[in-house]
């Protein structure tokens, strides 16, 4: 399956059809009653959150155990459940909710602890683990083959901005196999294979390239601007839209701590992060947006990107630090001289990462720069939240060109990092000897 001597990848809950989806459509929901409570409110959360009663609905809530979790879709079902109800619970209000009670936080905990995640909606519970199929064997390649299972909002615009990941998922998973094999090649030298991976990786970057801009045709820049995004707004940066302290998880009986985490973000996806490790494309951008006095916060060791492998399932992770043990094709490639075959095959897939990133930033732009600059929805102007606190931002700044301070749901500054991001993968071609 894997040509890499001695790894599989099973151990690393890679799918070779699916790559770091699943290899069967994830659970619709938890078969065992016990669990009816979650279920039946997670399966009315666009009503609820409408309506303003999801608070209500989940402190009525019995505080439930994982016992009866048996399997690991079972596991990955509870989880991303818990994940939806956590975000409606903290922003499906008119200012958000500082504390998440105990029929959340505790499950959730014990839940993220066995998955290796944590408590919040992450990339896997957002999308890995939340899309359905009308049969088994749809080609998930296609988004209009996906359905989520999960949704805050009920409108295809979410449901289309999230079975498109799914569907870049499926597509590169191909492409894992594929780098896997190259480090191989690379090892024994043999450059004619090295090279025809290379090649096949940058076609394989132009068509995920493709598919990404099929995003326009289903999901409406203010649609996901003012009624989704808000939702995937984690607890860390957020202090300008009501969490100035993040999030107390409160345990019941007088326990409990603050946590603060990133909301969910595209750049906790495994498979974007294997092409640049593939690549020896290193990023060094932190994404901290700046405090109020205009300073960048002190952050932990490791760029932004690097503390985004925190955000995903244990074994996709240590899928990612044997990438990084044994990536070898940057400097493979630099071992030949410029103009070969070897080296130009190397810098054309850089390239073509360097691209995918530039139609990334287009898409930013247009569904959320645009948006924030424009007059919200009466029926929001009243809430607090990333969306509003942004747009009030951009109003006070006439909006004339100004992107930074404009935080991405992973706490980032979002329009600098993403372009650093771009300019640091298409700096790894190297035309020169």
């Amino acid at each position: 399956m894997l040509n890499t001597p001695g790894v599989s990848f099973e151990q690393y809950a890679l799918s070779l059809q699916n790559g770091f989806l699943p290899e069967s459509p994830p659970l619709q929901q938890l078969s065992d009653p016990y669990y009816l409570p979650w279920e039946s409110i997670v399966s009315d959360l666009p009503a609820r959150i409408k309506n303003r009663a999801i608070r209500q609905a989940v402190n009525e809530m019995p505080i439930l155990n994982t016992s009866k979790l048996g399997s690991e879709p079972e596991w990955r079902r509870a989880y991303s459940v818990l994940a939806y109800l956590t975000h409606a619970y903290i922003w499906g209000g008119d200012v958000p909710s500082e504390v998440l009670p105990p029929p959340i936080s505790r499950p959730f905990l014990e839940v993220s602890k066995h998955l290796e995640l944590p408590p919040c909606a992450t990339y896997a519970a957002l999308n890995l683990w939340n899309f359905k199929v009308s049969q088994d064997d749809t080609d998930l390649t296609d988004p209009d083959n996906l359905f989520v299972i999960n949704s805050f909002t009920a409108t295809k615009d979410e449901e289309w901005f999230f079975v498109l990941s799914v569907a870049l998922e499926a597509k590169g998973a191909q492409l894992i196999s594929l780098m896997t094999n190259a480090i191989q090649a690379a090892s024994a030298d043999d450059a004619a294979l090295v090279k025809s991976h290379l090649d096949q990786l940058s076609d394989g970057l132009v068509e995920l390239g493709e598919l990404l801009e099929r995003m326009y045709e289903h999901c409406q820049p203010a649609a996901f601007y003012h009624q989704l995004r808000p939702f995937l707004a984690g607890s860390k940066n957020m202090a300008a839209a009501g969490l100035p302290r993040g999030v107390y998880y409160d345990m019941g009986e007088g326990e409990g701590e603050w946590r603060q985490h990133s909301g969910g973000s595209n750049a906790q996806s495994s498979l974007i992060q294997t092409f640049d490790i593939f690549l020896g494309v290193v990023h060094h951008a932190t994404g901290e947006a700046k405090g109020s006095d205009g300073k960048p916060p002190v952050v932990s060791k490791g760029g932004f990107i690097e503390q985004m492998r925190n955000y995903m399932p244990g074994p996709h992770r240590r899928f990612l630090e044997m990438m990084v043990r044994t990536a070898n094709i940057r400097s493979y490639a630099l071992s030949y001289k410029a103009g070969s075959p070897v080296r130009d095959a190397y810098n054309e897939a850089v390239m073509s990462l360097g691209r995918f990133r530039d139609k990334h930033v287009r898409m930013v732009t247009r569904y959320i720069i645009r948006p924030a600059r424009a007059t919200p929805p009466s029926e929001t102007s009243s809430q607090l939240n990333l969306a509003t606190t942004t747009s009030t931002r951009m109003e006070s700044w006439n909006g004339q060109g100004v992107t930074d301070g404009v935080h991405g749901t992973g706490g980032t500054d979002l329009i600098p990092f993403l372009k650093q991001t771009r300019d640091t993968t298409k700096a790894a071609a190297c035309y020169s000897d």
